[in-house]
Parts: structure tokens; sequence; C-alpha cells
């Protein structure tokens, strides 16, 4: 009789046990955030991407500082054709704006806080913000704006930039424009003057923003603590209301609110980022947000006090209310090893028993200190506190813990339809004290 063979396991036979419902919502939790964290990466592999972090600076750097340098130079000193010169054009100018006939700077505040209004509704982007008000400015230096326009230039350039940044699904509709604005425009209005801006600013839309720039400074081994980047947002964006802060570059924008939150937060200071640009800005933030801390808009004030901003609004208006200011302070000044000149060439001791020239290497010159380069654009951005950076990515599970927004600061009910026209508001009561 044949010995029997072993039989081995059926095809169909599980290779393993049969896991527990806990291993089994165990490893799938694990695979949820094995996608999230795919996901996460894909969606910053721009900005991550070691290889390409210097070409996309320069880019931008180039982007906002073409302006400035093509006035600075004599037009015979233009290499490129001023057609194309001026397509490069992505920054305004306040003394354009300021001959405005019936345009006044006191009229800006309620613009923004309308356009800030609206933005936050719709959800749109943060980089749509920003990008909105650089159309308007640039718009508004180089075509006369009448009062009852202002308001129709500011929702064009809103529609222009949600276009141009976020999803096809966020955009707002020419309807809602119209019902925003209480009918005040007819909807055709909204897209002749669609067309009007953009023929006027040449279809350039690629503006280096201030958030592009604070997401380039943030990312990647230089992360932030999200307060700190939270924080860093909200300053940002109150240098959209006032005159004073047209006139700098986003980078310096963006550079400022960080330097200045960081110190808000605590965090350790970065005195070779501290160009003298930038301390400029942070001390225009610094002055104004001591003196006219109250006066700030209640539209930025009730959007950055929620949880998700991680209430940036009221920390930052606490600090100041309890009498904080920013501190400056300089770099330590090195001592410098002085040259060698003919005097004391002539005292050496080398110099008393040799007729050899004084230009002779008879004793190792002592190197002169380096000078620290002021432009944030080439100099570090290493972070003092690398224990920021995260080390592992931690999804929300249970999204009962998450604060409940009340029903009255939902986004459905966030803009008040029942407003008056900004054209009206500004002719009725002029605010002339709160710009200076």
């Amino acid at each position: 009789m044949a010995s029997r063979k072993p039989q081995g396991r059926l095809p169909f036979s599980p290779p393993h046990a049969r896991r527990s419902p806990r291993s089994a919502k165990l490893a799938l939790l694990q695979q949820q955030q094995r996608l999230k964290e795919a996901q996460f990466c894909r969606k910053e592999s721009v900005l991550l991407e070691e290889e390409y972090r210097d070409e996309i600076r320069y880019y931008m750097h180039d982007m906002e500082v073409s302006f400035s340098q093509s006035h600075r130079s004599p037009p015979s000193a233009m290499a490129e054709p001023l057609s194309l010169l001026i397509q490069r054009f992505t920054m305004s100018s306040t003394a354009s704006m300021d001959q405005q006939p019936e345009i006044r700077w006191h009229m800006r505040p309620c613009l923004v806080d309308f356009l800030v209004e609206v933005h936050f509704t719709f959800r749109l982007r943060p980089e749509t913000l920003y990008l909105t008000l650089n159309i308007v400015d640039r718009y508004v230096s180089r075509r006369i704006v009448y009062i009852k326009h202002y308001q129709l230039v500011g929702c064009a350039a809103l529609w222009i930039a949600a276009k141009f940044e976020d999803a096809k699904e966020r955009v707002p509709t020419v309807q809602d424009l119209a019902q925003i604005c209480r009918e005040t425009y007819e909807e055709s209005a909204f897209i002749q003057m669609e067309g009007h801006v953009l023929s006027t600013i040449q279809w350039t839309l690629g503006h280096p923003t201030a958030e592009a720039w604070l997401r380039l400074m943030c990312c990647g081994p230089y992360a932030e603590d999200t307060k700190v980047q939270h924080v860093a947002r909200f300053l940002m964006e109150i240098t959209l209301f006032y005159r004073e802060f047209i006139k700098y570059t986003p980078s310096a924008i963006a550079l400022a609110s960080l330097t200045l939150a960081r110190y808000l937060c605590g965090k350790p200071r970065r005195l070779w980022e501290e160009t003298d640009e930038c301390i400029e800005i942070i001390e225009h933030l610094d002055a104004r947000l001591s003196k006219h801390v109250n006066d700030l808009s209640e539209t930025l004030i009730k959007k950055y006090s929620y949880a998700f901003y991680s209430k940036a609004a009221t920390f930052v208006v606490q600090y100041y209310l309890q009498g904080g200011r920013f501190v400056p302070q300089s770099l330590p000044s090195l001592p410098v090893t002085p040259k060698r000149t003919t005097a004391s060439a002539a005292t050496t001791p080398m110099s008393s028993t040799t007729s050899l020239s004084d230009m002779s290497d008879d004793m190792p010159m002592t190197p002169t200190t380096p000078t620290f380069s002021s432009d944030p654009f080439s100099g570090s951005y290493t972070p003092d506190d690398k224990e920021n950076q995260p080390t592992h990515f931690e999804p929300v599970l249970n999204k009962h813990r998450v604060e409940n927004v009340p029903e009255q600061y939902l986004p459905h009910d966030f803009v008040t339809f029942g407003r008056s026209a900004l054209h009206n508001l500004n002719i009725s009561s002029p605010r002339t004290t709160l710009v200076s």
C-alpha cells in the first residue's frame, strides 16, 4: 500500500488567521492615514522640491521687483522692448493712485472689508484675496475710477482672481455678485468691467502674492508652528487696508509678518533675516496696532477669531491691549582686523632687518570679517526651532471633538446682504480719521 502524501494548503484557504474587527478597523485607519499622507505630500510637492526651490524663488523675486528696477534705469539702458517690460509689471504705484479725482484713501478700508467678507463667504483660497487687491491697485494706478464704480472694480477683480486661483465650483457667479451688491449694478456691468480690467493690466495675473511667499518660507524643512502661521496671515491681511504698506514688495510683507508673528508667539529671533525693509514694515504694523488696535476691521477680527485660525485675532489684540510692543534688536558687531598700511609696515620686526618690499608676504594676512547679506531672498531660512518640523501625520479621527462654529457665524450667513452700497457709504460718512 503506497504511503499517503501530506496534503498541501487548499488554494482558496486563507493564508492567515481571521482578523478580529478591532484589528481590521486598525488596518483600515492605517490605510486611510497613508492615503491622506500621500495626498498631503502631493499637494505640497511643488514647494517641497529642493531642486526647484531656488528657481521658484528667483522667478517670484524677479516678477515683483521688475517694476521698480525698470523705473530706476534710463530708457536707453532697457534691454527689453517696452511692451514686454510692461507685461512684467505686477506692482502698483501709490503716486498714481494719489492722483485719482474722486477715490480717497479713507475709502479703501470699506472696499477691503467688503472683499474680505465676500472672500471668506465663498471659502476662496488665501492667494485669491491678495491677487484681488493687487488687480484693484494696478487698475486704479492706470485708470480713472469714479466712486460709483469702485465697488464694481473690486467685484470684477475678485471674480478674475477666483477664476485664476480657485476651483471652478467655488467661483462666484454673476448672479451672486449682483445680489451681494444689492442689485446696484446690472449683470452685464460685471462682464464689461472684467474685460476692461484684464485689458488694462494686459492679462498679467501671475503676481507673487504675500501668501505664496509665506508658504515658501514655512514649507518643507522650514515648517513653522500652526499658530505662528495663522498670526502671520492675520498680520498680512491687516496690511491690505492701509496705504503705507502698498509700496513694499510681497516678499517683504510676508517676511515682516512672519518675523512679528514669531516674536509675538515667543519664538527665537532670526536676526540675520531681519532686513531694513522688514524692520520698517514691522514698525508700521507695531505702531498701528499699539495705537489703533480698536479700529481694526470687525470683519477681519471675526474671521480670525475662530478656533481653526488658532484665534489669532484675539491673541494679537490682547497682546497690544496689555501694552506689548515689538523691541528691535541688532546683530552684535564683530571686530574687523585692520589692513596693513605703509606706516604699520615700517614698525614690524621684519622691516627693520630686511630690505624686502612692503608688499612681501612676510607674515600671513588675517582675513577680513565677511559682511552679512541683507537680502532675504539670498539669505538662510534654516529655523532655530527644528522641533516644529512634523515627524508624522496625525489625521483627525473623531470629528465630534472639533469645536462647533455658532450658527450665526457660518459662512452662508457671513455676508450682510442688507448693507448699503459702498459708494453711498463713502459719500455719506467719509472716515477720514482712520487712514493717515
